[in-house]
C-alpha cells in the first residue's frame, strides 16, 4: 500500500501561510531534501485553493506527477495529469487510489484537506518543515481538530538555516 506523506512548510507558532495567504516566509535557499521527496512521490492530493494557487504561479511545477484536487466546485482540471475527486466518494477513492501500484503520494493540503485526512486516518507520515519564524497569525495547519493525537518522532534533521524537519507517524 502506498504511504500518504503530508509534507509541509509551517511557522514556529504553526501556521501554513501568513495572514494574507504568503508564503514569502518560506526559505528556498536550499534544497531540504525536496528533490529525493519528489523523486520518491508519483502523486499528489491537494486542494482547490492551492491547486489554483499553483496553476497560477508554477504550472509546470507537479507535471511529472499525477494530481488529484480535492473540490466540489472546480470543473475544469486544466491539465491531463489530473483528477477532480468529489467530497461525496473522498474515503473510498483515497483508499482506492492508495491501493494501487505506485510510489508515495504527497498530501500538499491545505488546511481542511489535511483535517479531512486526519479525521479519516489515511496519513501514513507528516513531514514538516519547521521555519524558524513566528508569523503572529495567518492560516494553521490543524483547525478543527478537537481531539488529542499521539505521534511518534520518526527523525529530525536540523539545517544550517535553523530550519528543522520533523518526521512523524500516527501512533497506533
Amino acid at each position: 500500500m502506498r504511504k500518504i506523506i503530508l509534507n509541509v512548510a509551517v511557522s514556529l507558532d504553526s501556521y501554513i501561510e501568513g495572514p494574507n495567504g504568503e508564503y514569502d516566509w518560506c526559505f528556498d535557499d536550499q534544497d531540504y531534501g525536496l528533490t529525493d521527496f519528489f523523486k520518491a512521490c508519483d502523486a499528489i492530493f491537494i486542494g482547490r485553493k492551492s491547486y489554483e494557487l499553483i496553476m497560477r504561479t508554477d504550472p509546470k511545477m507537479f507535471a511529472a506527477m499525477k494530481i488529484y484536487v480535492f473540490s466540489d466546485t472546480l470543473h475544469d482540471p486544466q491539465a491531463d495529469n489530473v483528477e477532480i475527486l468529489r467530497s461525496a466518494d473522498f474515503k473510498n477513492r483515497v483508499e482506492e487510489i492508495r491501493s494501487q501500484e505506485g510510489r508515495d503520494i504527497w498530501l500538499f493540503g491545505g488546511a481542511e484537506l489535511v483535517e479531512a485526512f486526519i479525521k479519516n486516518n489515511l496519513i501514513s507520515e507528516l513531514l514538516l518543515s519547521v521555519h524558524p519564524v513566528i508569523l503572529g497569525s495567518g492560516n494553521p495547519l490543524f483547525t478543527n481538530i478537537k481531539e488529542r493525537i499521539n505521534l511518534v518522532l520518526l527523525g529530525a534533521e536540523q539545517f544550517s538555516s535553523g530550519l528543522i524537519q520533523l518526521r512523524y507517524i500516527i501512533k497506533p
